[in-house]
């Protein structure tokens, strides 16, 4: 019999290869319909410029977000998207409600729901605003809501900050520092979200174990 993770791990690769088959099926039955076949070279040509680059944020979002995540989770996120500013806050914000200690297989069923429900109510609004997109459509992109729409990321992880900010102050300081500064220095970088979020991560927890080493916290 099959143990919780053993299950997980069958299932989730068998549905994230689905997944996969099924994207690739899009630009497939498109070439198909209209006979417009590109070529392989063309198609690599065009890779060169882009998939490195989202090899690179995907390899560093997988270190990242899946000990947040847990099995489940992560195969839910990465199947269905919006990791930064839905997946990971929902996941963090449960186990944290819950007051269950991350990492176990407590907060990691926690995660996993998390993720679930939080996908399953993004599919519903998405139907909902395609069906009312026409009515919607003034409202959204009126001035007056212009701002809030720009700062949904930062107000996000704004709320989480404050929670776990709050209880170790020391480990924010300095992934705080240098992200400020960077943004100071290079302020283009501010559209780059999907690389600087992991890489800020991986900062903190470099400079987390650092500090555990040398008992500053």
């Amino acid at each position: 019999m099959r143990t919780y993770d053993q299950t997980t791990h069958f299932s989730g690769r068998i549905w994230m290869l689905s997944a996969g088959v099924l994207m690739l099926m899009v630009p497939v039955a498109i070439c198909v319909y209209y006979n417009a076949w590109p070529g392989l070279l063309p198609v690599l040509k065009g890779l060169l410029g882009v998939a490195p680059i989202f090899w690179t944020v995907g390899f560093i979002e997988i270190l990242t977000y899946g000990p947040m995540l847990g099995s489940g989770g992560s195969y839910l996120g990465f199947v269905t998207g919006n990791l930064t500013n839905l997946k990971v806050p929902c996941a963090l914000n449960a186990v944290q409600a819950s007051g269950l200690k991350p990492g176990s297989e407590e907060a990691e069923l926690v995660s996993t729901i998390a993720v679930a429900v939080s996908s399953i109510i993004t599919t519903l609004i998405i139907i909902l605003g395609v069906v009312m997109l026409s009515r919607l459509q003034p409202i959204i992109q009126s001035p007056l809501l212009a701002p809030a729409f720009a700062n949904i990321l930062p107000a996000l992880f704004g709320a989480l900050a404050v929670v776990f900010v709050s209880k170790n102050w020391k480990l924010a300081i300095g992934p705080i520092v240098f992200m400020v500064g960077l943004f100071m220095l290079v302020p283009a970088l501010a559209s780059s979200v999907g690389i600087l979020v992991p890489v800020g991560s991986l900062l903190s927890i470099g400079l987390a174990r650092i500090m555990y080493k040398r008992n500053w916290i």
